[in-house]
């Protein structure tokens, strides 16, 4: 990719960015956040990737059934939304391969919620993009930590990683301030509408 002109616009432990003319390719080398693990990448390159073209060009790529896994543990890990993409891609590919594979690699919860919210999509109940609730993403990460070693070892790769950022103290008071501010919107909004229909 750098031959092709692409720059390296992030570089983590287990993920590269490059770049070019606004297309950006996230590269990892396992499926992380915050330097976290929730996917064995070599597992999946060794058993769950096949030979493909791309654009006439010769690739290593994911199985579809692999894929479909890999972007449910992504939305749920990572992205903590849902979006329509991994609703098309669930229904689209979703089989019993891939519910073996997501069994191997730990995060059959991640494609268990997703399915959950895309069949409310799917009913008109739920709207892309999803995002999950606290307690959703507080649930994905505690069954990582019993049932998910590799998620387990490298947990505290959180406190390195909040180390290496600038400015730490101000990003996370933002975020606490972003928060209140939506809880309070929404508690204001529901108190009117309570309001409005009791008169």
């Amino acid at each position: 990719m750098i031959r092709r002109g692409f720059k390296i616009a992030v570089s983590e432990p287990f993920t590269i960015t490059p770049a070019k003319s606004g297309f950006i390719a996230d590269l990892y080398t396992n499926s992380s956040f915050v330097w976290i693990i929730y996917s064995d990448g070599e597992k999946l390159l060794k058993e769950y990737s096949e030979e493909t073209m791309i654009n006439n060009v010769r690739a290593r790529a994911l199985t579809i059934e692999a894929e479909a896994a890999v972007s449910a543990a992504h939305a749920i890990y990572k992205e903590h939304m849902i979006l329509l993409i991994d609703c098309l891609t669930i229904w689209r590919w979703m089989n019993k391969k891939v519910w073996d594979i997501a069994y191997e690699l730990g995060i059959d919860k991640s494609v268990e919620k997703t399915i959950e919210i895309c069949n409310l999509v799917r009913r008109g109940l739920a709207e892309t993009p999803y995002r999950l609730d606290i307690t959703t993403i507080l649930d994905a990460y505690i069954d990582k930590i019993f049932r998910d070693p590799l998620f387990r070892s490298t947990v505290l790769n959180i406190l390195k990683y909040l180390m290496k950022q600038e400015n730490i103290g101000t990003i996370i008071l933002n975020r606490i301030k972003r928060k209140a501010i939506k809880t309070f919107q929404r508690l204001y909004i529901a108190t009117i509408y309570k309001r409005s229909l009791q008169t």
